[in-house]
């Protein structure tokens, strides 16, 4: 069985990130991507890349990260006790898209990789990882096509794979003070190491390397859409439960405060403006309604009659 292999991992999201920064901004003719190089006291560092204020990208970012530590903080070991003492290395890539157009979905992502050793010990090691889609304005064509890209990335590995990934995503990016999700979901997967190195980390790569397809399309298909005053409320409306997401639920965001990270790095997904509104309710029968009447709940969007948007 092979080892694990830290440097071919780094490796590769390095490169994951140099491919998502060079797709994105070429969407986006005129704006780039500005690199920030950081460097962590207790070990590692990374490279944070941020576009701001473009046509297409109010703002997105796609981070490269690698810190390691002689031993692991308190936090990180209090549900895993078995890792206490050990030394570790976290690398991964995460990133982050709030299109201006709010006929354009937002969507996050993220891939890593986790390693914990202890001399005379076998090392204990993980993948997880992901990608969700939170659209304002859904049109059915585009959550399916997201589904069905996932789908397609998850079918070599097997057929219980997108049905497990898929739920998890939907029970994770769920907001429990609101009851209800997200976004419309797509894949989330942790503590991936079941299948032995060689096999998790090609499941790792199929899933990241599919991203591009399931939102390219998309956003091509909707980013000329016309919109006006009210979509544009409604989108900042809508980032608000991003942002509650990601500082009342998210483990990562949780982690990354608490355990001393880069908080400029950790923050990079949080939309440039957001609103929120005392008891704001959707117009029956609008398009606002159709999100959350239909949307902001789990569906099995590969095997159901398509219904109209409108």
């Amino acid at each position: 069985m092979a080892h694990a292999n830290l440097e071919d991992v780094k490796r590769y999201l390095l490169d994951l990130q140099d491919r998502l920064c060079q797709a994105l901004a070429e969407q986006d003719a005129g704006a780039d991507f500005h690199e920030d190089a950081w460097e962590r006291s207790e070990g590692g560092g990374g490279r944070s890349r941020v576009i701001e204020n473009g046509a297409v990208f109010e703002k997105g970012g796609v981070n490269f990260s690698h810190v390691f530590g002689a031993t692991l903080p308190p936090s990180a070991t209090a549900a895993r006790p078995e890792l206490a003492g050990r030394s570790f290395h976290a690398v991964g890539v995460s990133w982050v898209l709030h299109p201006r157009n709010p006929h354009v979905p937002t969507s996050h992502g993220n891939v890593r990789f986790f390693i914990a050793e202890k001399e005379g010990e076998s090392p204990v090691w993980w993948f997880g990882g992901g990608y969700d889609l939170t659209p304002f304005y859904p049109v059915e064509e585009d959550v399916v096509h997201w589904h069905q890209t996932a789908f397609d990335a998850c079918a070599p590995f097997g057929d219980d794979v997108y049905p497990r990934y898929k739920r998890w995503c939907d029970e994770y990016f769920y907001l429990k003070h609101r009851d209800e999700t997200r976004g419309v979901g797509g894949l989330f997967f942790d503590d991936l190491n079941e299948w032995g190195f060689e096999r998790c980390f090609a499941f790792q790569r199929a899933v990241a390397d599919s991203f591009l397809d399931a939102y390219l399309p998309i956003l091509k298909r909707r980013r000329d859409d016309a919109y006006g005053e009210r979509e544009r409320a409604f989108q900042l409306y809508r980032r608000g439960r991003y942002v509650e997401f990601n500082l009342v639920w998210d483990r990562g965001t949780l982690f990354g405060l608490q355990s001393g990270g880069r908080t400029e790095s950790i923050l990079m997904s949080m939309p440039p403006v957001a609103e929120w509104h005392y008891g704001w309710m959707p117009e029956p029968g609008s398009r606002e309604e159709v999100l959350y009447q239909r949307y902001l709940q789990p569906q099995d969007w590969l095997n159901q009659e398509p219904q109209s948007t409108h």
